[in-house]
């Protein structure tokens, strides 16, 4: 019997978190290859396994494993109207994006339910192109109530620095609710998906302050103040960021996430914990730019060096403040 075994990573925002749930909206996302690991063979009955939890199920209801279940079942939804018969199969995921029992906030959810369309993409031999398995699993947390943007997804799909334009989910899930799988699949959502080739020389650092993102309550408050006024300078913020990245400009990539920080800042005082704001002081004096990435009120920020040396200041400020060194990947 014939073993496969897929990978998928994570992602972190670099600008345009918080404004890519307006649909319309564009987020810049770096890939992070921290890695889960899928492994799956046919098998005479379903076998689900995760080291997240101490043990097995089948496809019988299980709250734990219910996203991995409800990825299969689309996945199969799909497969039968190809005219394929699903068969069994175990499924073995190992790898966790935490430490200690505290989430990364690098898209867990995200990254199993890439990684469970991949591994079954593999059992059946389907070669589907990172578009394809970014739908698939989008439609899988729509249909689920997911009230993400789909960012995560499209990073993780695709594996790269991705520059990606959000669509109006509310709609998608009314398609979902009226219309079948394929049909759903063959609409026009209306998002775009980019790679982003930068033309710099840079180290990229994400440091991780150990604490737990903002709660959901307070994620649903930051919402509630999102407004024109946060929306509109942060798009053009975006674009300049990924403008500036692909032509080589420095100064243009620094002053507008900067500008996006800033505006992050300005949206709500719990975005920018104590531990956030001295990640991000750490670049003072120093050809660098740094912000917080993704929702804020704890967990990762980032670092664009442009200077090996001010790598080296910006790692030792970070350790000196208790802020650890979660990835570190050079550019060009």
């Amino acid at each position: 019997m014939t073993k496969y075994q897929v990978k998928s990573g994570g992602k972190l925002y670099l600008a345009g978190e918080y404004a890519i749930l307006t649909p319309g909206q564009q987020a810049l996302l770096q890939f992070i290859p921290i890695s889960l690991t899928a492994e799956i063979e046919p098998a005479s009955s379903y076998q689900l396994y995760s080291d997240m939890f101490a043990y097995k199920v089948g496809l019988e209801r299980d709250k734990n494993y219910s996203l991995i279940q409800e990825t299969i079942a689309v996945v199969e939804d799909y497969l039968k109207t190809r005219g394929i018969k699903p068969c069994p199969f175990s499924l073995s995921i190992t790898g966790k994006l935490e430490k200690d029992g505290k989430k990364f906030g690098l898209g867990s959810s995200g990254s199993v339910t890439v990684l469970v369309v991949k591994a079954l993409a593999a059992l059946y031999q389907e070669d589907w192109s990172a578009d394809f398995i970014f739908r698939l699993a989008s439609y899988t947390l729509l249909k689920r109530g997911d009230n993400g943007s789909m960012g995560d997804l499209a990073c993780i799909a695709y594996e790269d620095l991705v520059l990606f334009k959000a669509f109006d989910r509310a709609r998608v899930r009314t398609w979902i609710k009226s219309d079948s799988l394929s049909q759903v699949l063959a609409r026009d959502w209306g998002y775009q998906i980019e790679s982003v080739r930068p033309a710099l020389d840079f180290d990229f650092l994400v440091g991780w302050t150990g604490l737990p993102s903002i709660s959901r309550d307070m994620i649903d408050q930051v919402k509630s103040a999102i407004s024109a006024d946060f929306l509109e300078p942060t798009q053009v913020a975006v674009e300049a960021t990924a403008q500036g990245l692909r032509t080589g400009d420095k100064e243009l990539v620094k002053v507008s996430l900067q500008k996006v920080s800033d505006l992050l800042k300005n949206l709500h005082p719990a975005i920018y914990t104590e531990e956030l704001l001295v990640l991000e002081g750490a670049v003072q004096g120093l050809d660098a730019v740094a912000k917080s990435s993704g929702s804020g009120g704890g967990d990762c920020g980032i670092a664009l060096s442009f200077n090996p040396d001010h790598s080296q200041k910006i790692r030792e400020r970070w350790r000196k403040a208790g802020i650890e060194l979660l990835f570190r990947q050079k550019a060009l």
